[in-house]
């Protein structure tokens, strides 16, 4: 499959292990030791579209930690404009959205990179949950799904929150274990509802973040 000229560069492929590393030191050094479950059912080639939920500003850090393969994440657009943090989502590829509006300029630029055969990642809520609970699910998401016809799979997150609480951008000591749960894969094609698949978006991050359809969060 040809790749994306927006795809990660090659130097991804030597930095990611070291990034996991530094991932691991620093979140166990704040008593968060991360654990995966479900890792083997994330597909290592072709596109693949990665939902989780977003409780806290390590999430991204997270959801690349746990997954396999590299991720291209949507994040906010001021975050470019934040110095060295900036450069870094530019080298690494991350594509900029507009919390404010539906932004169809990165939605097309998701859809480009899951044809290139990239894996993205994406936060459905589009902005941090305050109390950890799950909160409305943007519809883009559905249109991402549908046009891109590409695997999906969700992964649930439990306890960056007590890293890094909202709005905090400050680490601090846990003393608990971060879970990073995967589930099934699915694929959607461009007939299927939009109610269909945002139903199994929340359904599923739900029953992997530990939260009952009422948003109970144990």
């Amino acid at each position: 499959m040809p790749q994306s000229p927006d795809s990660h560069p090659k130097s991804i492929g030597f930095v990611l292990p070291l990034l996991r590393v530094v991932a691991f030191l620093i979140f166990s050094f704040f008593a968060a030791p991360i654990r995966t479950l479900g890792r083997h059912r994330v597909p290592t080639k072709g596109s693949l579209l990665v939902i989780s939920n977003h409780i806290s500003n390590t999430d991204p850090v997270v959801v690349q930690y746990v997954c396999p393969r590299p991720v291209h994440f949507l994040a906010r657009k001021e975050l470019f404009e934040m110095g060295l943090l900036g450069n870094f989502l530019r080298w690494w590829r991350t594509v900029p959205i507009k919390q404010s509006s539906a932004d169809r300029g990165a939605i097309k630029k998701a859809i480009e990179l899951l044809k290139a055969g990239e894996a993205v990642g994406i936060f459905p809520e589009g902005q941090l949950s305050p109390d950890g609970r799950l909160l409305d699910l943007f519809a883009g998401t559905a249109l991402i799904v549908r046009l891109a016809e590409t695997p999906c799979v969700c992964v649930g997150l439990r306890g960056t929150n007590k890293v890094m609480p909202h709005p905090s951008v400050i680490p601090r000591w846990a003393f608990t274990t971060v879970r990073a749960h995967w589930g099934e894969v699915r694929t959607f094609t461009k007939e299927t509802e939009q109610e269909e698949i945002m139903a199994w978006i929340e359904s599923e991050l739900r029953r992997l973040s530990g939260q009952g359809i009422d948003g109970h969060h144990p």
